[in-house]
């Protein structure tokens, strides 16, 4: 039986709050955002359906908005990083072991202008993508690319969401803004406590003594061990 099946009740869905999904991410370890090739692999899959749509009474009450305070937690690395850059969550635990992994990689080096990110955010601790615009001289597209090829090398993750408010009313729309920071900078400092019964506490740190092929292993058999019907080409395509 599968993760999915046990935590939600053979089928019914189980992510119907921030501090039920922040939850669900940390006993998980490890897990996509979106519906993919897994079956009940995702945080869509595990959210019922009036709380999946973002409409404007609604705007709060989704993953679309929970995210911000997952994020905010401290205790999970948010991201596209899995899927070949589908938006996911992992734990400390398990993006150390993807980090491990991904890094070892020739294709997930970092060219020219991701080096200029990296160089950035090591003098200034955070990236918009309207900074990556200004210092590269791109348009938003190509920002965006930049940063989620960086997210697939395991080397930014996104740092903080906030609500955007327009008018003169100050209305929230749903529209959020994101700004980057390494994996390094999230973890390696206390995460800060914001929902009872979360404590503040210190990462282990992203440092792991083992080859990259053993920390691939301990993926595939992680995420079997969440959803035992995956196939091996199935984890394959979520982790290249």
């Amino acid at each position: 039986m599968s993760f999915y099946e046990k935590a939600a009740g053979k089928g019914h869905p189980c992510v119907s709050s921030a501090e039920a999904m922040l939850d669900t991410i940390l006993e998980m370890g490890i897990v996509p955002f979106f519906e993919n090739g897994i079956p009940g692999y995702s945080i869509e899959e595990m959210t019922p359906a009036e709380n999946w749509f973002d409409t404007q009474e609604n705007l709060t009450y989704t993953p679309w908005d929970w995210k911000i305070l997952c994020v905010q937690s401290g205790e999970v690395a948010y991201g596209k990083f899995l899927l070949g850059g589908k938006a996911a969550f992992a734990t400390v635990e398990w993006y150390r072991e993807l980090r491990n992994y991904r890094q070892s990689q020739p294709k997930y080096q970092p060219d020219k202008a991701q080096q200029k990110i990296l160089e950035y955010l090591s003098q200034n601790g955070s990236v918009s993508i309207k900074e990556i615009r200004g210092l590269l001289g791109i348009k938003k597209g190509q920002a965006d690319a930049l940063i989620c090829r960086l997210m697939m090398q395991c080397r930014v993750v996104t740092g903080d969401i906030i609500r955007v408010y327009r008018g003169p009313d100050l209305h929230y729309d749903g529209w959020q803004t994101s700004s980057f920071c390494t994996p390094e900078a999230l973890f390696d400092s206390p995460a800060v406590p914001f929902f009872a019964g979360f404590e503040s506490a210190r990462h282990e740190g992203l440092e792991v003594n083992r080859s990259p092929e053993e920390s691939y292993r301990l993926l595939t058999e992680k995420i079997r061990s969440l959803c035992p019907e995956a196939t091996d080409k199935q984890i394959a395509k979520l982790l290249a």
